[in-house]
């Protein structure tokens, strides 16, 4: 894109930005009677479309109206992979599993990604890997070969979770985008932070934490490795050297404090693209914006459903970008 084309193309994300949820409506949001008092809440906000009543309707509504509008925005949409890549890794698991099950299961596969599902099941199904972007091209064989002959779905996994976060983290990279490549060295850290304490509390050995976690800059592998082989203590103490050592307390607290932790640490990072009118990085902070906002819509949502405690729910909720 050209400049004028940033200018244009951030000008638009800016006026979109007024109706981003803010805290105030979060909390009405959070404290309304029911379930169908926030649905009410949220199309009277524009969300969702005349006709859909269930949250996951409107959830999936709204990363649409996401996309579509971004497509309207930018000629090449392949600078934004860096966010889709987890899906396709994602719809490799699905396909690998539904290749080896040999059935049928709705809706398991995700949309959004840089791959259309039915090429990756085709792939799969044809056992015929070279049709596949080339970052997926290994990892897809050997997952496939480990999921037929030994029925191990978890190291599939973690064949193909390494993939995807080798492949974040590299293509964030190259693309040469500040905000980008930050986001991408975020993801991979907080997912070789979860493997170290998942690690840890489930004894696992050196091979599966080798084989598992991904090179990033800010945090060193092997003596994240070495501390995960320990105590969770000498984890802790690790981190406490690194720009994650705030990251301890949520840690301690629980996984889905961490997570929210992580969800707010981006936040906080994207935050100063809105005063940046001259790259695509204010269209890349929107988009994580959004989906920061319905994960966070959903969080209340599932709450108000399930019939949780409002503290409960509250504790869960992440920050906004505005």
């Amino acid at each position: 894109m050209a400049e004028n084309q940033y200018i244009y193309a951030v000008s638009r994300i800016r006026s979109k930005e007024l109706s981003l949820l803010d805290k105030s409506f979060l909390e009405q949001l959070l404290t309304s009677k029911s379930y169908g008092d926030c649905l009410r809440m949220l199309a009277d906000k524009g969300w969702g479309r005349a006709g859909n009543e269930t949250a996951e309707e409107i959830l999936h509504i709204e990363r649409e109206k996401t996309w579509d509008l971004i497509r309207e925005l930018v000629e090449d949409m392949s600078i934004f992979n860096t966010f889709l890549y987890s899906n396709d890794f994602h719809n490799l698991k699905a396909a690998i599993k539904q290749v080896y099950r040999n059935d049928d299961v709705p809706n398991i596969y995700i949309t959004h990604g840089t791959i259309k599902p039915d090429l990756i099941y085709k792939a799969v199904k044809e056992h015929d890997f070279s049709t596949l972007p080339e970052h997926m091209r290994e990892c897809a064989e050997e997952a496939y070969q480990v999921q037929l002959h030994t029925g191990d779905s978890q190291l599939c996994d973690v064949i193909i979770d390494r993939a995807a976060l080798e492949t974040i983290f590299q293509k964030g990279i190259e693309s040469g985008n500040e905000l980008l490549s930050e986001y991408a060295e975020l993801k991979v850290a907080a997912s070789n932070i979860n493997i170290a304490i998942r690690g840890f509390k489930t004894r696992k050995g050196i091979e599966f934490l080798e084989r598992a976690m991904a090179k990033c800059k800010s945090l060193d592998r092997s003596q994240l490795i070495e501390a995960a082989l320990n105590s969770e203590e000498a984890i802790y103490n690790y981190l406490s050297t690194t720009v994650y050592s705030e990251a301890v307390q949520a840690i301690k607290e629980s996984p889905s404090a961490f997570e929210r932790w992580c969800d707010n640490l981006i936040i906080k990072h994207i935050k100063p693209q809105k005063y940046n009118s001259f790259s695509i990085s204010p269209l890349a902070a929107y988009i994580l914006a959004r989906e920061n906002e319905i994960k966070t819509v959903r969080i209340i949502l599932s709450g108000k459903l399930n019939n949780l405690p409002e503290n409960l729910v509250r504790e869960r909720l992440r920050e906004m970008y505005v």
